[in-house]
């Protein structure tokens, strides 16, 4: 459309140039013509003035020659800037288009990482503790019934019961009962006392009540975002201390942490391995945001915000 439009203005360009010209030969003509009756006019006169038209014309022909010149150049030029421009669009599309693949294919192993999850975690917690507890129990019975002291007996007691506690343990890790049970602000304070010891603490403060219930599926995906942010602090930042912070405005959820470590360039995102792009691509398919504010070897520490909608 927009070649189109430039076509259109060459041609009108073209028309007025030669209607021009067409005007300046009428006119000489007109000249010539009032001037033919009087045949008393010099003939030298009659040569100077054919001669001075031909030179008009030959001048009224170079100027026609080089605005289409100018015309061709300016138009090719256009054509130019309007194929990069394409261009540009069509490459900046095929990124974005590659982008939310990349999106798509994080989320789908995250979300089948987290169904996964919640089927180990119920199946050891309904099943093979369930079983355990019920060798355990009989195991008891049985020694009391027959009065029998066993070395061997008490060994196995003790093994059933740190089988017991391992699986009870990795269930937990897996999809924390405090989390299904009590809800993700409880679950949050239970993983900074957790979490925290002599090297570094991490405190929690939140203006949500503790009794506040959300989305199960929305509270496990940001129990887990914090989760392995924590991971991140203790891991790589040589932090001593470390905050969380909760709050609700206006149907979103806004949880702020912060700790006093050594930071990273955050405008390296992208190309740093802390799993930052993995938590990124979660909170985008919340329809949040996610915001780092951290600078290298500064001590200054690094704060995240990240902001989700509730509903």
């Amino acid at each position: 459309m927009f070649t189109f439009r430039i076509f259109i203005l060459f041609v009108f360009l073209s028309a007025f140039s030669s209607a021009s010209v067409f005007n300046q030969y009428d006119v000489s003509s007109k000249v010539d013509g009032s001037k033919e009756p009087k045949k008393e006019i010099n003939s030298d006169n009659s040569i100077v003035k054919k001669k001075q038209f031909l030179e008009l014309e030959k001048s009224t022909n170079k100027k026609i020659v080089s605005l289409y010149i100018v015309l061709t150049i300016v138009l090719m030029v256009l054509l130019y800037f309007v194929y990069q421009n394409d261009k540009l669009k069509r490459k900046n599309k095929q990124k974005d288009i590659q982008q939310k693949i990349q999106l798509n294919i994080i989320n789908a192993g995250i979300d089948g990482q987290e169904n996964e999850r919640k089927k180990i975690a119920s199946f050891l917690h309904d099943n093979i503790n369930s079983l355990l507890s019920s060798v355990g129990l009989h195991l008891n019975t049985f020694t009391v019934q027959n009065a029998i002291k066993s070395e061997e007996l008490l060994k196995a007691k003790t093994i059933l019961e740190e089988a017991h506690d391992r699986l009870r343990d990795m269930s937990h890790d897996l999809i924390p009962t405090l989390l299904v049970r009590f809800g993700l602000v409880y679950a949050l304070e239970d993983l900074c006392e957790k979490n925290s010891n002599s090297g570094l603490l991490f405190k929690f403060t939140s203006s949500v009540p503790t009794t506040k219930r959300y989305n199960e599926k929305f509270e496990i995906k940001l129990y887990f975002i914090v989760s392995e942010l924590f991971s991140n602090i203790i891991k790589h930042s040589a932090a001593k201390n470390a905050q969380i912070s909760l709050h609700e405005k206006q149907n979103r959820l806004i949880i702020i942490i912060h700790d006093d470590g050594k930071g990273f360039n955050a405008e390296k995102l992208n190309q740093e391995g802390f799993g930052l792009n993995r938590i990124r691509a979660r909170i985008k398919k919340l329809k949040g945001g996610f915001n780092i504010i951290s600078r290298a070897n500064e001590s200054t520490g690094t704060s995240i915000k990240i902001k989700v909608p509730t509903s």
